[in-house]
This record gives structure tokens, sequence and C-alpha cells, in this order.
């Protein structure tokens, strides 16, 4: 293996050449790997919005790492085909030696390369420089360069004082090709300045490799890959574009003069109300979306969340003007923000939206019709976007008046409950919980829906709402729960091992003889105590602390394991903690998400996993989006999350295809 290694380092890539990385399971390790051969990596575990990423990087070869995921694997192949041909680049596909077979539907995709495991380190960075070598000879032999398009990076050299930027990078910052250090980092604000300072921070003299995301100033958000050798004393930097790519002009990225994630907003927002300005923003949730992706698939559901995001930043541009930003702020809901737009054109803004929406869209080549749930917000004195975007996303869960588009009032799901449930309408969805240090879809929590013949698709918490005030709490819960596990005893073998996770409300802990009527319902449907357990809510404990206390320890000594849910919207009190029989802490998506906020929030995150660790109980974190949202708590010691990162809720059949692909 030395021997080998010493080979890759004589004959090792320049390290200005990049290599494109996209590994739904080992990212990391391919992306040591290929630096390992001299190459600067950019890496990816998601293939959203691959071309841009391939072509902003300006690498010539892409390496796709198919091992546990052919399907992921033979879509992103597919999708990246005809930018690698048009481009004569090259595709290496990284598999394992039992799906060779599988070879020729990964060649009719536009591969060029392929790998198949257990491999080496040097044989993957041979296996690159080889691929490398075929773009360069397909180049000569066109006459052409090498089809990529010009990387945007910079060098340091600490020995000479001198910073060097590539043409295309000092063309777009409007610099110098060679400006002094202090001139480019002048172009990040003070926050990002932070951040650059923490990733040459981490590199501490020692050499390797980081990265840090930022806005930069005419490109939107992009990621600085650093590489640092102690030897040279150089610094090499390359610049990948996420947020304005290279073809800004594509419909989409004209429409939009902002922020495109849910971060970037917030980012966005913050600055703003620091600023002094006012704030409106609509709030956007579509309501049929789950039922339509699941119906049509995942390719159709992209399609259809495109499709929004383009009627969306129509109407917000017209009406808000071009200053507004639009963003998809996780799963189907977006959000559109302004300086300070008054009331009247929120309303008018909001009534357009919903017009728009309303017209039916293409999925799957078939007419899919949505539902959309509107709120418009406007700050106050003391808001943050945290607070703002809290405001507006809990009354968009609510049943206050949201605005004169709101979709089903509760009132009118009270009067339909009854028969919903007798007439089979309301059953259950699975969201998965993936182990942070694995990778692995370890398990599953059953989520209620209602699939209204008038309304639609009705979520969890509306409908146990509207149960509770029709005084059907008791009756829609043990419905839901005999529901959920009737259908997990029927799982195909391929989810066998899966845990699921149930949930008790606040009515059920007060009911009398409930731990034994669970059970009795639980050991009726076949499935195994062993692999269940009880999510209550914090409202639910604090109802009745001692009854909470007595109903969770019965279920435990059953052999069931319990989890408190939600953990961070009520009085997250470390008294009840200690006091309760617990296996698993859930935090909840707010403070999931906070993680990248504030330095207060990410240390309120840090206290609430240590004090759940040091208490012995395993954390799950909810509502997980982003990957950095991911790195970020598995930093502090999350060690499962669940979330729209990994899949949105979806049904037994499209649960059994992520989970092998996964």
């Amino acid at each position: 293996m030395d021997d080998e290694f010493a080979i890759i380092q004589t004959n090792a890539a320049a390290p200005e050449t990049p290599v494109f990385v996209l590994s739904f399971r080992q990212r990391d390790e391919v992306a040591a790997a290929a630096a390992g051969g001299g190459w600067r990596v950019v890496a990816a575990r998601r293939s959203e919005g691959l071309e841009t990423r391939f072509l902003a990087s300006g690498a010539a070869v892409a390496v796709i790492d198919a091992r546990g995921a052919m399907t992921d694997g033979l879509d992103a192949a597919k999708i990246l085909g005809p930018t690698i041909q048009a481009h004569g680049a090259a595709m290496l596909i990284l598999v394992s030696q039992s799906d060779t077979v599988h070879m020729q539907r990964f060649y009719d995709a536009g591969a060029t390369h392929f790998l198949g495991s257990p491999m080496s380190s040097a044989a993957m960075a041979h296996a690159i420089r080889f691929a490398q070598r075929h773009v360069e000879r397909l180049a000569s032999w066109l006459g052409q360069g090498t089809g990529s398009t010009e990387p945007l990076g910079w060098r340091y050299d600490r020995d000479m004082g001198s910073l060097e930027m590539t043409p295309a990078l000092a063309a777009m910052l409007d610099l110098p090709e060679a400006p002094g250090i202090r001139a480019m980092f002048s172009r990040l604000v003070p926050g990002d300045r932070k951040l650059a300072r923490a990733a040459l921070k981490r590199l501490d003299g020692e050499g390797g490799s980081t990265a840090f995301a930022h806005d930069m100033p005419g490109m939107g958000r992009v990621v600085q890959h650093l590489q640092y050798d102690p030897e040279t004393g150089r610094l090499d930097a390359l610049v990948e574009a996420l947020g304005m790519a290279p073809d800004a002009g594509a419909a989409v990225r004209d429409a939009l003069t902002g922020a495109r994630d849910g971060p970037s907003a917030r980012r966005w927002v913050d600055r703003r109300l620091e600023e002094g300005n006012s704030i409106g923003l609509i709030l956007i949730g579509l309501t049929r979306f789950d039922t339509v992706n699941t119906a049509y698939g995942r390719a159709a559901g992209d399609e259809l969340l495109r499709g929004v995001s383009r009627r969306v930043a129509e109407v917000v541009r017209e009406t808000l003007g071009k200053d507004a930003i639009v963003a998809r702020i996780g799963g189907s809901d977006f959000l559109a923000a302004s300086l300070d737009p008054g009331r009247r054109a929120l309303t008018e803004t909001a009534d357009r939206l919903k017009e728009a929406l309303a017209r039916p869209f293409v999925a799957g080549g078939e007419l899919a019709h949505l539902g959309a749930k509107l709120v418009t917000a406007e700050s106050e004195a003391a808001d943050t976007a945290g607070t703002l975007l809290r405001r507006a996303s809990e009354a968009l869960l609510g049943d206050g008046p949201v605005s004169a588009h709101s979709g089903p009032s509760i009132e009118a799901l009270v009067g339909d409950l009854r028969k919903g449930i007798e007439r089979g309408e309301i059953g259950v969805l699975f969201q998965p919980q993936v182990a942070i240090a694995t990778g692995q879809i370890i398990g599953v929590e059953a989520l209620a829906r209602w699939q209204h013949p008038q309304y639609g698709e009705v979520g969890a918490e509306p409908l146990f709402t509207a149960a509770e005030r029709a005084g059907l709490e008791s009756l829609l819960s043990d419905h839901v729960q005999k529901r959920a596990l009737t259908v997990a005893a029927l799982w195909p073998q391929t989810l066998g091992k899966l845990r699921l996770s149930i949930n008790v409300t606040a009515a059920d802990v007060g009911r009398p003889g409930f731990a034994d009527s669970l059970l009795g319902r639980i050991d009726a449907s076949g499935f195994p105590r062993a692999r269940l357990t009880i999510e209550i809510t914090e409202s639910g404990i604090m109802a009745d602390l001692s009854e909470a206390a007595r109903l969770l320890s019965e279920l435990r000594t059953a052999g069931c394991r319990v989890a408190i849910d939600d953990f961070g919207t009520g009085y997250s009190s470390l008294a009840y903690l200690k006091a309760l029989p617990l296996d698993y802490l859930k935090i909840d998506k707010k403070l999931s998400q906070d993680i990248t906020g504030s330095h207060r929030d990410r240390i309120v995150v840090r206290g609430v996993i240590d004090m759940a660790r040091s208490l012995g109980l395993s954390v799950v974190a909810e509502g997980v989006e982003t990957e950095t949202q991911l790195d970020m708590l598995a930093k502090e010691g999350c060690q499962y999350f669940q979330g729209f990162l990994c899949s949105g809720p979806i049904d037994v059949p499209a649960l059994a295809t992520l989970a092998r692909d996964w």
C-alpha cells in the first residue's frame, strides 16, 4: 500500500485540476481518496442541481458512487449524461461487484468508465486519472479544450505573500487577477469573514482540506473548497457557485433575485431587520403535494416544485418588485419576502398567488391539482428572522384567520371527522428516521393523514385539533394507532428490521386502563413490542406528570421503548426528564433548524443534546432539511435525524424503495 501511495504522489494530478464527486453513502471517503491522488475535490451527497454543480466546478471528470444506491446512481447518470457528452467530459461509476451486471444501463446513460468494489484508494485514484486522460485525448482528437467550464478559484502563496485569482473569478468580483488578500475578503460581509477565518483556522498549518459556505455579491450562494499544503505554504481554493450558477439565464434563476433555500432566506431577513427595515412576508404551504408526489413519483414531484417556484416567482416579481425574494424553505413550503411592502400589497400578492397555484400543474404527464394555504406576516420591533418565521409558521399550522385563502377551517373539519373515520379516509404515512453515523434508515414515525374528499390531504396537526374540538380525540388516537400497527405488521421482509414509532396524546395519558388497551392493540396486530417506540409530547406529559410517568413505566416494562416528542416547544424541564423512564429525546424541528442560526441558537441546541446524552437518552433531530443542519447536529452529538433531507412522510411501497436505495 505504501508503494502504491508513492506512485500516486509521483504521478499526482496538478493540484489545480478539479474533480466532481457525487456519493450518496460515502461522500467523505471517496472525496478523501480523490484528494489523495492530487485533485481538488468538489463533493456532493445529493443530485439536486447536478448539471449546474458539475459545470460550475470546472471539472472534466465526474465520479458517481452508486454503491448501495443503484437507483439514485443511475438517475444521476441519466441527468448528467448529456452534459458529459456535450462537453467531452468523463463519467466514472463506482459500483459494488455484484452490480457490475448493470453497467450497460450506466453506459447507455452516458458513463465512460467504471470501477467495481472492493477497491483501494490507489485504484480509485488511478481510475480517475485514466478518466482524465480520456478527456485530454478526446480533446486533442477534436482540437478542443477539455470541454469543461473555466473554474472559479484562487491561490495564496504564503512565502510570496501573493494571491492570484482565475480570470473568471476576478471578472465576477470585478477585481484584478492578482489583488491583495484584503481586497478579496473585503467582498465578504462581516459574518462571512468570521466563517472564512474559522475555515482557515481548521487547517491550522497542518495541511488538509475544508470548506465553508457564504453569500458572494454577483454570484449568490457559494462554497469555497480550501486545500493547504504545509510544505509549499500554498493555499488553493475552488469556488463552487450554488445560488447563481454560470447559466444564470435559466428561467427560474431569471425570475428570482435573492435566496433560494431556507437558511439563505433567513440570513436575508435577518440582515434587513438589522439594518432597521420592516419586512413583509408570505408563507405558502402546499397541502396536497405529498399525495401527488406519492402518486407520480419523485421525478414528477421535483417537476411540480419547479413549476410552483416559477409561478410564485412570476407573481412576486410583478406585485412586490424585483427586490423581493422567493425561497423554498423546506419540503413543499415556500416563502416570499419584501422590504416594507404594506399590508395591501401583501394581501394582493397572496390573492394572486392563490389564483396562480389553483391552476393545474403537469406532473408525470398528467394534470395535478394542488391545494395551497397562505399566511401573511409583517415584522415587529424586536423581531429576528427566527421569531418572524416562527410566528408565520404557527399561523399557517393553526386554526386562526391567516388569510382569505387559508384552506379548510377547523370547524369545517369537525363536522366531517366522525364520518371520515368511519369511511376509512384517515390513514397513515411513514417518515424515515436515519442513524447519522451509518446513514442507514433504522425506523419510521407513523403520521396521520386524512384524504378529505373535498379539501384533499389534511395533516396530523389540524386533524387532531379538529378531533379535540369535536370530543373525538380518543377515538381518532385509537384509530390511528391501530391503523399504523396493522400496516406495519404487514410490511415486506425488506422492512422487517425497522422500528415503528406511534404517538399517544395528552388525552390518552389520563384514560383509565389505556396502557392495557394499547398493549392489547399491539399484540393483536402482530407487530413486536421490541420494535415499537411510543412517543408522547411535552404537553402530554405536563398535563399530568404522575400519570405520564406511570403510563410510560408500564409500556417500558412491557418491552416497548418510549420517547418524548417535540422537545423544546413547551416546558423543556430537566426535572421531568430526570423523573421519567425515557429512551429517546426528539428535538423539535424549530430547534433542529436553529442550529444554523446565531451563536446563541447553537448554544441552546448543544445544551439540549448534552443534557439528553448525560441522562443516557438517544437524541433524534426532527425537521432536518439541509446537509448543513445535519453536519452541525452530528458535530454536537446527535445520533439520529428525521426530516425532508431524507424524505417526507411516504407510503409503504415508497418506503420499501427508499430503504433499499438509501
